[in-house]
């Protein structure tokens, strides 16, 4: 029975280090990416809403994606929608930071430092959880 809750661990664990991996590395290629094009402020103009969570749980979290205007090249206008969610509703007016493809300034992300800390911290707890979880199998009682 022990085997069974072992190989059920280390399932969970590829399960985990797969998706921290594909995130970091996508949040690297992302960086990658946008190490030389420049950061423009932006105007929120706006946001759109959507939900975050799993279908059918007690707690799903509504999220707002801002929607932002800056001005590019020759003074021309571009809008663009975020994919870092807030909780709170972003206020019309206020100003994040884009970086902007030079190439193609329709092209543009919101740049967030907290997505890094997220990371940061799911890595940190994924490692606890992997030990408190193994230790917690080690002395079950079977």
């Amino acid at each position: 029975m022990r085997t069974v809750l072992y190989v059920v661990w280390a399932l969970f664990q590829l399960a985990a280090i797969a998706a921290l991996v594909h995130t970091v590395r996508k949040e690297k290629n992302r960086d990658k990416r946008t190490v030389g094009w420049p950061r423009v402020q932006a105007v929120v103009t706006g946001s759109t809403s959507g939900w975050e969570g799993k279908v059918g749980s007690g707690d799903p979290s509504r999220r707002f994606y801002p929607t932002y205007q800056f001005t590019g090249p020759g003074g021309q206008l571009f809008t663009g929608k975020s994919d870092v969610p807030t909780v709170e509703t972003p206020t019309p007016g206020s100003y994040i930071e884009v970086a902007v493809n030079p190439a193609n300034p329709q092209e543009s992300y919101h740049q967030s430092p907290k997505e890094k800390v997220g990371i940061g911290c799911a890595i940190a707890f994924f490692v606890a959880f992997s030990a408190a979880s193994f230790w917690f199998i080690g002395i079950f009682p079977l």
